[in-house]
C-alpha cells in the first residue's frame, strides 16, 4: 500500500527539508523511493533519519511542488529531525536498509515513534482532487501533456462540487505551473 505523504528530512547542519512523497508500508515500518538526485535521499544517506508527516491540508503538497516549501516545523521527539505543524499524525523513522538501484533507490526504515496530534476528519472530492493533480504536475515531463489535461479536467469536476478556500488555492498554484509547462510545450 502506497501512502501520500509529506516527508521531512534534515542534512547534518540540521536544514529541514520537506517533500511529498507516496511511500510504502511495509512491515513495521516504510519504504521510501525517492529519484536521484533528490535532496531527501541525500539526507536520509547522510543522517539515516526523517519523519512521515500525515497531513490534509492540500496546499502543502501543491505548495512544495511549486515552489512553496516555508510550512511551520517543530523538532521531532526521537530523532534529529522536524515535524510538520499542521501534521494530524506522525512517524519517526531510521533507515535501516537499502536496496541501491540507479534511478530509484529502495530506503527500509523503521519506525521508532508515532504521535497523533489531531483526529482525521476525512477527505472531501477537492481534496483528492489536488493530489492526484499535483502527482500530475510532478510528471509534467513524464506524461503526454494531451493524458494530463484529460485527467485534470476529470478531477476539476470534484474540486468544483466540495473545494474550500485551501483547496482552490493549491488548484490554483498548480494549475499556473501546468499552463506554464503547457505554454513552453506549444512554442
Amino acid at each position: 500500500m502506497i501512502q501520500e505523504t509529506i516527508v521531512t528530512t534534515q542534512n547534518k547542519q540540521e536544514l529541514a527539508h520537506i517533500a511529498p512523497m507516496g511511500v510504502h508500508v511495509h512491515d513495521d515500518g516504510f519504504v521510501i523511493l525517492p529519484f536521484r538526485p533528490s535532496t531527501t535521499l541525500d539526507n536520509f544517506l547522510e543522517t539515516r533519519q526523517g519523519v512521515i508527516n500525515y497531513c490534509d491540508d492540500v496546499r502543502v503538497f501543491a505548495g512544495c511542488l511549486t515552489g512553496r516549501r516555508d510550512w511551520p516545523l517543530t523538532s521531532a521527539q526521537k530523532i534529529g529531525g522536524h515535524v510538520l505543524t499542521s501534521a494530524l499524525a506522525h512517524a519517526e523513522v531510521e533507515l535501516i536498509r537499502i536496496e541501491e538501484d540507479s534511478q530509484r533507490p529502495k530506503l527500509f526504515c523503521k519506525t521508532v515513534l508515532t504521535v497523533n496530534h489531531a483526529p482525521f476528519t476525512g477527505f472531501n472530492r477537492a481534496q483528492f482532487s489536488v493530489l492526484e493533480a499535483a502527482i500530475l504536475i510532478s510528471r509534467l515531463d513524464i506524461l503526454p501533456l494531451t493524458k494530463i489535461q484529460a485527467e485534470l479536467d476529470y478531477l476539476r469536476i470534484g474540486l468544483e462540487k466540495t473545494a474550500g478556500e485551501r483547496e482552490l488555492e493549491a488548484w490554483g498554484w498548480l494549475m499556473t505551473v501546468f499552463e506554464g509547462h503547457q505554454a513552453k510545450a506549444n512554442t
